[in-house]
């Protein structure tokens, strides 16, 4: 039997490599969470031909693109991973990185490219996704194969604090940006310094990663010529792997995914979109307490090596399914008490026929949501104000009831819209038609503006009443900060950072060890990036989707507490401990 896994300490070689590997991967998630810490900006810069609304989700949606394709990047690199080595894949997937966070930086703005801006814009996520794809397999696989038997929880550990130091690193640039320049400039322009100066981010990460060794396991076995030729085969085209593969995703990734993005991203987005906390002061919560938190991934990964990897994670999980809703009701009345008690106090409800309610989720903005009873939720959308829904007759129009104020939302919005689209398209006939009847087109175009302008007024009028009836209802237009309760904030998002390293800290290990050398890159990277690509980086926008639909600000955590339930459930009676298994036995 070999001696890689006798237990035995650290050499001073190993550490080296292994910090090589950990900074790297610090510089990678540093560049993806950029996007994600200024959707709202990006919204503005690069989704400006949008409503507000649809400009953040599309926002928000190509934040998600990024995740969707990391499965395949998982694929593409987590072969190359498991056929030429570990160092190598590095290299490749560090320059996709870099170069596309750069290039967002230098990209020209929706107003002056038009829609060129958006799609580069993804295609840039595009690849950002599919490098991290093949970043995280990597380095778990190569730390996991660094480490001595009895402490690869521990050393892995290290990785998994990557992202949150990343993220942490990504706040304390823009913060940094932000307070020297002024948030003026820095939505104008000043928001593309992280994205540029990441480029000498890259120079390191590319240096560092040159000096690394291949892991000793890999080296081993291609030096035995043992290496997979069909990676991809051998871990999904085999059932007795492939069943480990999907155990992985249900059983532990999806879970850990979930928990992990409420308790950061989603944490942030809370505070910003729906508390109304200024931008600035919301990154330096969250900075604040991931300075506390990330010392609990290494301390949760080296309690793994003692008492097991599977209930650490599992009791995470179910913390966050019994806990979100109170200490997310909490996180509003420490960030934002004004509306709080605006919300026990004054109801909001909007009576209006379902048929006239559309499910807003138009993350292409084709299309307008003019009905009386989208136009309502709207507004209420916009000003963060959580509201129930109570059936009105048919073909009624829509009223909106704050506290004992009842306020008409403007009549006949369809129709108003359906004869401006006509007008619209009268003139432009009119005007492609040979010879122009000038006349005929003068008339049109009048028409057009009358309707424009009506439509204008009646929604002035409404918008007015409606904020008008809010304000006297005590529901603040934002967080007033004399009344932040910054260390009840703190201690809060600390909790959920804790519990994202209770499912997070383990995980890296858990997931090595579930698969044989030969097939390890392509087969824990699958699972791994289905859970945090697709049912991790997808909350956000399920999230606000869901809150939009149901017009609670808190009906958004029911997708990570029922994807954590499931989790629980699965992994508790289907996923065995790994602590003890030999990584290096013969395959």
């Amino acid at each position: 039997m070999s001696t890689l896994h006798e237990p035995r300490p650290m050499s001073d070689e190993e550490k080296k490599v292994i910090f090589a590997s950990s900074l790297g991967t610090v510089f990678e998630w540093y560049d993806f969470y950029l996007y994600g810490s200024l959707a709202a900006i990006i919204a503005k810069q690069f989704f400006s031909g949008l409503d507000a609304g649809s400009a953040f989700i599309f926002a928000l949606l190509a934040f998600a693109a990024g995740f969707i394709v990391r499965p395949f990047g998982a694929l593409v690199f987590g072969r190359l991973g498991d056929m030429i080595g570990r160092k190598y894949t590095f290299l490749v997937t560090i320059l996709i990185m870099g170069l596309s966070t750069f290039i967002v930086g230098i990209l020209p703005n929706y107003a002056s490219i038009g829609v060129a801006a958006p799609v580069i814009l993804i295609i840039l996520r595009l690849l950002q996704g599919l490098a991290l794809g093949g970043e995280y397999g990597g380095a778990a696989t190569y730390v996991a194969e660094h480490a001595p038997h009895g402490r690869r929880g521990a050393y892995t550990a290290w990785i998994q604090t990557t992202a949150t130091l990343g993220l942490f690193l990504s706040l304390m640039v823009i913060l940094g940006t932000r307070t020297a320049i002024g948030e003026e400039a820095f939505a104008d322009w000043g928001w593309r310094v992280p994205f540029i100066v990441s480029i000498a981010l890259l120079g390191i990460s590319v240096y560092i990663r040159l000096q690394m060794n291949e892991s000793p396991a890999f080296a081993k076995m291609k030096a035995e010529g043992k290496t997979s030729k069909a990676p991809l085969a051998e871990s999904f085209g085999q059932w007795k792997n492939l069943k480990i593969v999907i155990l992985a995703l249900i059983g532990l990734t999806a879970g850990q995914a979930v928990v992990w993005y409420s308790g950061q991203f989603y944490a942030l987005f809370f505070l910003t979109q729906a508390l109304k906390v200024d931008g600035a002061t919301a990154n330096l919560l969250v900075a604040a307490s991931l300075v506390i938190g990330t010392p609990f991934f290494i301390v949760f990964g080296s309690l793994s090596d003692k008492i097991g990897r599977k209930p650490i994670i599992m009791l995470g999980c179910l913390l966050a399914v019994l806990t979100y809703f109170p200490v997310f009701e909490a996180l509003t009345k420490a960030a934002n008490p004004a509306l709080y008690q605006a919300q026990q106090n004054s109801k909001v409800v909007v009576v209006a026929d379902p048929a006239e309610c559309s499910f807003q989720f138009n993350p292409t903005g084709t299309k307008k949501f003019t009905s009386s009873c989208d136009v309502a939720k709207q507004r209420l959308a916009a000003g963060s104000v959580s509201y129930s829904n109570e059936v009105a007759p048919a073909g009624t129009s829509a009223v909106v009831k704050v506290g004992d104020t009842a306020i008409n939302v403007f009549p006949s919005a369809d129709e108003i819209a359906a004869a401006r689209e006509a007008a619209a398209k009268k003139v432009e006939d009119l005007k492609a038609a040979s010879p122009v009847d000038e006349k005929a087109l003068k008339d049109a175009e009048t028409r057009a503006k009358t309707l424009a302008d009506d439509a204008k007024a009646k929604d002035a009028v409404f918008s007015g009443a409606l904020s008008a009836a809010l304000k006297a209802a005590g529901y603040p237009a934002k967080a007033d900060p004399a009344q932040v309760d910054t260390v009840k904030i703190t201690i809060i998002l600390t909790y959920l950072v804790i519990l994202v390293t209770m499912v997070y800290g383990p995980i890296a290990a858990m997931l090595v060890e579930m698969f044989p050398t030969r097939i390890r890159y392509t087969s824990m990277s699958l699972p791994y990036h289905i859970g945090n690509g697709w049912f991790g980086g997808l909350l956000p926008t399920t999230a606000f989707a869901i809150v939009a639909q149901t017009g609670n600000m808190y009906n958004g955590l029911w997708y990570p507490i029922i994807i954590a339930g499931m989790t629980f459930v699965v992994g508790m009676l289907f996923v065995r401990e790994t602590k003890d298994v030999d990584i290096y036995a013969d395959d």
